[in-house]
């Protein structure tokens, strides 16, 4: 016979500096890998298993994350209790935010979602260092103006075969990106940060492996004149081989949110 199941979706945000990304490897601290050893600790000789919702890589920070914990035999007794004992025992890098039961039809991969990535950058004269694990900083003039025109030429539905590391397997290049602007960071803020920086905010269902960072590397390239507008244009067309090759630093991406569309979440 089989055990009963119980479905659970918890969103979590951590600081990705000193973190090899989300998925566990052998031999490196990871996301996942930190968080499963904390429930094996706390959940003791109980059966679970967790699937994460993104696979964030090296040094990638997010604001709010989610994966879901299978839990076989016995339900979760108290909500709240469970979070601060989860918390409590999670490194300090590493913080639950809430608890959602879910049903055996809800998909983390596959129920519809909506993702926002935000890219923190300054540039001119060096950063103090405290900013390194959030902040890529640029020493030299990028022209914001233009880039700003730049990113606003991702919204919509393109071909992104030019902006991700293309795999062996039938990747879907086509993608839509429904908010792509670069504004003046107002969001994070602290007392070592520069007077003045930056954020690239995008919002879409789902992106290709390192599809921001090389939209980020691109816009760089053009507030440097590496690159035109016209350029930008062209390599979103589903015809044209035109490989953008600068990828942006790691540690300035920060998964902001993710929301989950049309699925039935029980909060508590």
């Amino acid at each position: 016979m089989q055990p009963k199941r119980f479905y659970y979706l918890i969103k979590v945000q951590y600081l990705g500096f000193r973190l090899h990304g989300w998925q566990r490897q052998p031999g490196f601290k990871t996301v996942e890998g930190l968080i499963k050893k904390t429930f094996k600790f706390i959940l003791l000789d109980r059966r679970f298993k967790v699937l994460g919702s993104s696979r964030t890589d090296a040094l990638v920070s997010a604001n709010e994350s989610a994966f879901e914990l299978f839990l076989e035999e016995e339900p979760l007794d108290d909500y709240s209790e469970f979070l601060k004992l989860f918390n409590k025992n999670l490194p300090p890098d590493i913080k639950a935010l809430e608890i959602q039961e879910v049903d055996g039809k809800f998909n983390i991969i596959q129920d519809s979602k909506q993702k926002e990535y935000h890219y923190l950058f300054s540039f001119g004269e060096k950063n103090h260092p405290f900013c390194a694990p959030l902040m890529t900083n640029l020493q030299e003039s990028l022209d914001i103006g233009l880039m700003q025109e730049g990113a606003k030429l991702f919204e919509g539905l393109h071909h992104f075969q030019n902006f991700c590391v293309r795999s062996s397997g039938k990747s879907l290049y086509e993608r839509e990106v429904q908010f792509s602007e670069i504004h003046e960071n107002t969001l994070y803020t602290a007392n070592f940060f520069p007077k003045k920086s930056y954020v690239l905010i995008v919002k879409g269902s789902g992106f290709l492996r390192y599809q921001i960072r090389l939209m980020m590397g691109t816009l760089v390239q053009l507030g440097k004149g590496a690159l035109s507008l016209e350029d930008i244009k062209e390599s979103l067309k589903a015809d044209v081989d035109n490989q953008m090759t600068y990828i942006a630093p790691a540690s300035g991406l920060i998964l902001h949110k993710i929301e989950f569309l049309g699925s039935s979440l029980e909060k508590r």
